[in-house]
Formats: structure tokens, C-alpha cells, sequence
């Protein structure tokens, strides 16, 4: 077994992206012509190997020995940079990206696939190409053709690296608070000063500049996040020639040390202390992006890409914690078998223990899943940028659109759970550090917080996304959904079981969203948001489950191990997991008040 075996399933990778979600086909479009299956395996080949042997190796090292500050430098181990280093040889910064600007013009499904690597092999490292890429792509969607030259192409190429600078102290997640202020300056640029909490990758030695895109207030704007504009702010600015000019008015306060992603460096900044004085002054240089008080739309270009980024990230996690509780599994020898009482008789791998085997079939269904959801995610990223009819692009970008939250919150929830059942099935040594298992339980607790809560997004998806467009978005999952369960229906064996199950959830979706919002009270209908992203996500992924059914079946129901294993992880989804939604809709149909009524004097 290659170290690579212990981080994905190059096998599970292969049957969703070519027997189900076809991928191929896609080269069949002009941005993607270049491309074949041949070069689509060549990437992930590579991304699998780089991740193998330059990522996996010090993920617990950068966990031991944090990020420090010294003499205001940020300091990482060595073999950080050398890993980002070979990242940046891979071309992969430039992935998805035009080939005007260097790209590969990767489809986006493959581009997740080859990421998942590097975010199972170590999340902290991926975390600054991560943050990059989301940087870029805002840059590109929205940013003038002077901006991409002078800042896309150095991150591209990996020479830059970027973040985006959201939250501040006293504002958390409430965007409508934030207060860091931009004045603007006769030349054009502006001067910012305030205060970005929680900024991943803020500070670092680890490339050549740092990009930092920043939410600021112009005087005169609108309160609330309307007013909110967007800032390239870069830590290192530059000279007329491209060259490294001037430091920036941006100060590093001082490192957050969390309990995971501890290879990341994740910092306080102040922007406009005055310490950095670029051109004689105090104030930290920054130029807009797009229109004044446009801001948050276009910074939600990179939170929702970072929001199923950080989905997929869950996934990785979960996915390798699977693999390695189950190799642990086969070759620890354990007790007996239940029915033999024969205490001289040899001991068995605790593999053959039903309630492992159980633990294992949870992860299994858990990560899966959710791996098929993000990749799902990824296709219908191209079917968006990509279809040739109008009508698909918009039908992508509606479903996208509604599945993000899921996307984000629900790996970031049960592939943690995953996590969880996989510190248990290696017993006493799950708990110590001498098992990777622990350390993936306690980054991946991050992922429920990333990119907003799963409070955030539940609101998101409840008060937000089934409402959008009268509720448009939500008939177009509803009927997806039910178009898979029409194709079940016909087929023979375990899938017309599955259609019925997952039909008459789909119709509960349907009653209990109309429930919510006819009693014409949002803050009764938002009180159990969270249940609703739940039991919707549980859903979904039933959903996901049986499309993987229906591609085992196309492939003519093929025999093999793989394919057992994808038709009892399927099962047990449907027998163990998706029955716990109907309770929760229950629940919600009733429009229980009791989290809304309760008192805080009564905690």
C-alpha cells in the first residue's frame, strides 16, 4: 500500500468523476478541448503523489511546532514553504484558471478532485494555496485588466500569495458592523485603517507578497453592508517597474493558535498604525475593486467558493481518517468472535467485530457521500461557466446556488463525525499522538466554524436560498431530486427500494418549507433553521447515494468488491441515516417555539 492509499481513493475518485458525473465529455466544449481523460489522470496523478510526499510528511510537524513570531517576522518549519514550493511547480495555483493569465483551464471537477490530496494530506499547508486561488478568481470575475496583471499573474505563478480580511474584533460574523474605514486619496488609491480578526495566512514568509483582499467603509456610504466596498491591500507594494517597492501600513498584532489548522498561520492585523509609513505617510494603501459600496457581493464570489472549498476540506479529512481506521482495523487482533468460547483460540482483527464493522460503514457512507456532493459541486461549477444552452447555465447556477450551504455545512458536520468514529475504532491509541486520527478529529472541529456556522448557513439556505426567486431554486432541486427517484423506479434491484425512501423525503421537503413560511412569521420560521439544513443535507446525500447506485447499475451491476462496498454504504444510508429526517421534519412542521421562547434568565 502507497502512502497516497491512506489519504484517498484513487478508485472512488475514478468511478464519480468518469462512470457517474462523466467528465470526459466535457472536453467535447472548447475551454476544455485540450484536455482528455489521459491528461485529466495526469494531474490527479500528480496531485496525489506531490500531496504523498511533500504535504503528508510534516502535517504533524506543523501541528507541533506552530507558526511563531520572531523579531516581527511570522516563522514556519522549513518544509512548509518547500511543499508550497512544489505546489507552485505542479501549475496547480493556475488550475482552473484562462490560459490568458497562465491557466490550465481545468474543469472545475477535476481541479476539486486533485485539491482533495493536498487537503488529505495536510489542511494546514493547503490552506495558503487555498486562499490564493479563491483571491484570484474574485480578482478575475470582477477586478480591471491593470488589477489582474499586476496581482493575478504573481499569485499564479505562486510568487504572491492572498486572503481575504472579513471580520473584525467587535463585529465576529455581523458584517453589518464592521468599521475599518478607506479615505480616499486624490491619486485614486485609498488609505485604509481598522482592525481584521481571524485572517488565515495574514502574515507569513512564505512567498514574496501577500494579497490581501479587504472589506472597508468609504465615508459617506450607506450603514449596514451596503456601504461595504472592496480593497486590494497588498502587504508589499510595489514599484511602477512590477518590482517590490515599499512595505505597506499593515501590522501583524499577533497570532491566533487554534485547535487545529495549526500550520496556518492565522492573525490579528491592523491596517493604518502607522508603524509602515509607504510614501511618507500613515494609512494602509489600498485600491477598489469594482463599484463603491458593492463590496460584499463581490467578496461572496470567494466565500462561496472558499464555503465548498471548506466542504471539501471537511470531506478530506473525514475521507483519510476512514482510510486509516480501516487499515488499522484489519491488523490489530483483538478479542473473539462472539460465539467462540474458546479463550486459547487466536485473536482476531477487530475488523471482524460487528460494531467496528458498524463504525466503519458510517464513516464510509458519511465520507462518500459527501465526497460525491462536492465533486457534484465542481460539475455543476462547468456545467455554469461552460453549458452550450443558456437555459442549463441557469439551471446549474440556480442548483449551486441552493446546494452551497449544504455543501459546506454538511461534511463540515458528519465528516467530522467520521472523524470522530474513526479516533474509536482505534481504541486507547485514537486518543494519543502517536495515531494521525487525532489530529484530523481537531482540524477538521474548525470546519464547522469556517466560512460561517452552521447557524450562518442554515440561515442561508432557509431564510435565503429556498425563498430566492419565489422559491425557484428550491423547485429546481425538489425536481433533480425527483427526476433520480423516477430513474430508481425502473431499475431493477436495490434502487427502486431506495427511490421510495428518498421520494417521500423529497416531498417532506416540499410540505415542511411551504409550513415554515405560511405562517407568515420569519423568526418563528428561521428559530429551527438548523434542523432544516440538516435533515435537508441528510437528504442530499441520500440523493448522492442513490446516484452512485444507479451508475454501479449503468456500468451493468458489476461484481467486485468496490462495487459491494458502494451498494452496502448506500444501504446503510438509507437504512441507518436517512430514517433520523423525518423526526426533524416533524419537528419543524410543528413550528415548535421552544428555542424561541426561551428566557435568558432561565439558562
Amino acid at each position: 500500500m502507497s502512502s497516497s492509499d491512506l489519504l484517498l481513493s484513487r478508485r472512488d475518485l475514478a468511478f464519480l468523476l468518469y462512470d457517474w458525473l462523466d467528465v470526459s465529455r466535457l472536453t467535447e466544449r472548447p475551454r476544455y478541448a485540450e484536455h482528455s481523460r489521459e491528461t485529466f489522470d495526469a494531474v490527479l496523478d500528480l496531485a496525489a503523489r506531490v500531496a504523498a510526499e511533500r504535504f503528508a510528511p510534516h502535517n504533524r510537524a506543523a501541528d507541533t511546532a506552530e507558526p511563531t513570531v520572531e523579531g516581527g517576522h511570522v516563522r514556519t518549519i522549513p518544509q512548509v514553504k518547500a511543499a508550497l514550493d512544489a505546489f507552485a511547480e505542479t501549475g496547480l495555483f493556475a488550475a482552473t484558471l484562462d490560459e490568458s493569465v497562465g491557466g490550465m483551464q481545468l474543469p472545475h471537477a477535476v481541479a476539486a478532485a486533485a485539491f482533495a490530496w493536498f487537503q488529505a494530506a495536510n489542511v494546514g499547508t493547503s490552506a495558503y494555496p487555498f486562499l490564493t486561488l479563491g483571491n484570484a478568481n474574485l480578482l478575475l470575475a470582477h477586478a480591471g485588466p491593470e488589477q489582474v496583471d499586476t496581482w493575478v499573474r504573481p499569485m499564479v505563478e505562486g510568487r504572491f500569495f492572498g486572503t481575504m480580511c472579513l471580520s473584525e474584533p467587535q463585529a465576529g460574523s455581523s458584517l453589518a458592523d464592521l468599521t475599518t474605514r478607506a479615505e480616499p486619496q486624490d491619486d485614486g488609491t485609498y488609505r485604509l485603517t481598522g482592525t481584521k480578526m481571524w485572517i488565515s495566512a495574514g502574515d507569513h514568509e512564505l512567498a514574496e507578497n501577500i494579497v490581501h483582499l479587504v472589506l472597508a467603509r468609504i465615508p459617506g456610504g450607506p450603514p449596514g453592508v451596503k456601504g461595504l466596498s472592496l480593497f486590494i491591500v497588498p502587504k508589499v507594494l510595489l514599484d511602477d517597474d512590477g518590482s517590490l517597492g515599499p512595505r505597506n501600513d499593515v501590522v501583524l498584532v499577533g497570532l491566533n493558535h487554534k485547535l487545529g489548522y495549526r500550520g496556518t498561520t492565522n492573525t490579528l492585523l491592523n491596517f493604518g498604525e502607522g508603524v509602515h509609513r509607504p510614501y511618507g505617510r500613515a494609512g494602509a494603501v489600498g485600491y477598489l475593486v469594482g463599484q463603491p459600496h458593492r463590496g460584499l457581493a463581490l467578496m461572496f464570489h470567494m466565500m462561496n467558493e472558499a464555503r465548498i472549498g471548506i466542504g471539501a476540506g471537511a470531506t478530506a479529512l473525514g475521507y483519510t481518517g476512514y482510510l486509516k481506521s480501516v487499515a488499522y482495523a484489519r491488523q490489530r487482533p483483538q478479542g473473539r468472535p462472539v460465539a467462540d468460547k474458546d479463550p486459547t483460540a487466536p485473536q482476531v482483527p477487530i475488523v471482524a467485530h460487528p460494531d467496528v464493522r458498524r463504525m466503519l460503514l458510517a464513516q464510509k457512507s458519511y465520507v462518500e457521500g459527501a465526497l460525491a456532493l462536492v465533486l457534484y459541486c465542481g460539475r455543476l461549477l462547468d456545467e455554469e461557466k461552460t453549458a452550450p444552452d443558456g437555459a442549463d447555465r441557469e439551471r446549474a447556477h440556480l442548483l449551486l446556488e441552493l446546494l452551497t450551504p449544504i455543501a459546506k455545512s454538511w461534511p463540515s458536520q458528519w465528516c467530522l463525525a467520521a472523524n470522530d468514529l474513526a479516533i474509536q475504532v482505534h481504541g486507547g491509541y485514537g486518543y494519543t499522538r502517536d495515531y494521525d486520527v487525532e489530529q484530523h478529529w481537531r482540524d477538521n472541529r474548525l470546519n464547522a466554524i469556517h466560512e460561517g456556522t452552521h447557524g450562518i448557513q442554515a440561515l442561508d439556505l432557509l431564510g435565503r436560498k429556498v425563498t430566492m426567486r419565489d422559491g425557484a431554486a428550491l423547485e429546481l432541486l425538489l425536481e433533480t431530486m425527483r427526476a433520480t427517484v423516477n430513474r430508481a423506479w425502473k431499475a431493477d434491484g436495490p434502487a427502486a427500494e431506495m427511490a421510495g425512501r428518498l421520494g417521500a423525503a423529497v416531498d417532506r421537503i416540499a410540505v415542511v418549507t411551504r409550513r415554515l413560511w405560511a405562517a407568515g412569521d420569519p423568526e418563528l420560521a428561521l428559530a429551527n433553521a438548523s434542523v432544516y439544513l440538516e435533515a435537508v443535507g441528510h437528504v442530499v446525500i441520500a440523493w448522492m447515494w442513490l446516484e452512485q447506485v444507479l451508475a454501479v447499475e449503468a456500468l451493468g451491476s458489476p461484481e467486485g468488491e468496490f462495487f459491494a462496498g458502494k451498494r452496502a454504504a448506500a444501504r446503510y444510508f438509507y437504512r441507518w441515516e436517512l430514517p433520523k429526517v423525518a423526526a426533524q421534519f416533524d419537528l419543524l412542521e410543528s413550528l415548535d417555539r421552544t428555542t424561541l421562547d426561551m428566557r435568558e434568565s432561565w439558562f
